[in-house]
C-alpha cells in the first residue's frame, strides 16, 4: 500500500494537493477506498471526481486547479480568477471562472463557465502546469464581466509590472472587434495613463527642471530594483502602481520592500501617478528637502 500512497502524494504534490478520480484509480485506489477517505476527512470532494488531500481549506491556486480539472483537460482558468492568480486584482470568494472552447462540460457548482467557439493560439499560457488565459486576454475578458474600474485597475497594474503592452490588447480586439467589453478596452487604450517608463521620463525631467541632483535609475538594491536612487543621500523614490493601495499582494510586497530598504539605512519616498500629474511642484519640493 505504501507505493499507492507515494503515487498519490507525487501526483497531488504537483497539483497543489488536488487530485482527480481517474488519477486516484490509476495510483491504485478503488472506488470504495476513495469514498472511505472522503467520508473520514482524509480527502475533500471539491467537484465531481475532483478531491483535495487533507482537511485544510483549498488555496486560491488549488481552487482554480480543481475547477479546471473538473471541466476537462482543455479547460482554461480565465476572467476574474485569472486576474487574481496573476495578482492584478485582489482575491474574492466566489465561483472560479473557467473558459472552455467548442464544447459544453456541463454545469458544476462553484464554477462559472465561459464557453467560446475557439480560443486563439497565444491566448492561453501556463502557470505551475495550470492552463490560464494570458494577461492580455484576461484583461479583455474582464471588460466583459467586471466593472470598468476593476478592468482599469488590472490593466494599470499589468502596465506597471511590464507584463502587458497596449499592443497585445489591440491584437485581441482586432481579431474580435465586437466582443463584449470592447468599448471599455478601447477607452483604456486611448488613455493608458502612465506606464513605468513614462513615469520615469516625467520624473527625471521634473528633477532636472528643479535643478536637483540626478539619481541613478533601476538600480539593484538589497534584492530589489530601486526606481530612483541617490546613493549620497541614501534616498530611494519608488513609483506606486495604480492599484497598489487597493491590492493586497501589491500592498504587502511594497511594504516588505520598504522594510528591507529602511533596515539597511535607506529612506523610501513613494510617488503615484496622481502626485506626478497634479502635484509636480510638491513632489520636487519633497525630494529637494530629502536631498538637502
Amino acid at each position: 500500500m505504501h507505493h499507492v500512497e507515494r503515487a498519490i502524494a507525487r501526483i497531488a504534490g504537483r497539483q497543489d494537493n488536488v487530485i482527480g478520480r481517474d488519477q486516484l484509480l490509476a495510483a491504485g485506489l478503488n472506488r470504495g477506498a476513495i469514498a472511505y477517505r472522503t467520508h473520514t476527512g482524509r480527502m475533500q470532494r471539491l467537484h465531481t471526481g475532483v478531491y483535495l488531500l487533507g482537511p485544510a481549506p483549498p488555496s486560491q491556486m488549488a481552487r482554480a486547479r480543481a475547477a479546471a480539472l473538473a471541466c476537462g483537460t482543455d479547460a482554461v482558468v480565465s476572467h476574474r480568477s485569472a486576474a487574481c492568480l496573476f495578482g492584478l486584482l485582489p482575491e474574492i470568494p466566489g465561483d472560479v471562472d473557467i473558459t472552455v472552447a467548442g464544447r459544453n462540460p456541463g454545469a458544476h457548482p462553484g464554477i462559472t463557465l465561459h464557453r467560446v467557439a475557439e480560443l486563439a493560439n497565444g491566448d492561453a499560457t501556463t502557470m505551475s502546469r495550470l492552463q490560464i488565459t494570458t494577461i492580455a486576454r484576461t484583461i479583455c475578458d474582464l471588460a466583459a464581466t467586471e466593472s470598468a474600474r476593476a478592468t482599469e485597475q488590472a490593466f494599470q497594474e499589468a502596465l506597471y509590472r511590464r507584463t502587458v503592452t497596449p499592443r497585445a490588447l489591440e491584437q485581441i480586439l482586432a481579431r474580435d472587434p465586437t466582443r463584449r467589453g470592447a468599448p471599455v478596452i478601447r477607452a483604456l487604450l486611448e488613455d493608458p495613463r502612465l506606464t513605468r517608463s513614462e513615469r520615469e521620463r516625467r520624473m527625471l525631467k521634473l528633477i532636472k527642471d528643479a535643478q536637483l541632483p540626478p539619481p541613478l535609475t533601476n538600480v539593484p538594491l538589497y534584492g530589489y530594483e530601486a526606481d530612483l536612487y541617490w546613493p549620497a543621500h541614501q534616498l530611494v523614490v519608488e513609483f506606486d502602481g495604480w492599484g497598489a493601495h487597493g491590492h493586497r499582494l501589491a500592498f504587502e510586497g511594497n511594504r516588505k520592500r520598504d522594510q528591507v530598504l529602511v533596515a539597511n539605512g535607506i529612506r523610501v519616498m513613494r510617488v503615484t501617478d496622481r502626485h506626478l500629474t497634479n502635484e509636480p511642484i510638491a513632489v520636487a519640493a519633497r525630494i529637494a528637502q530629502a536631498v538637502r
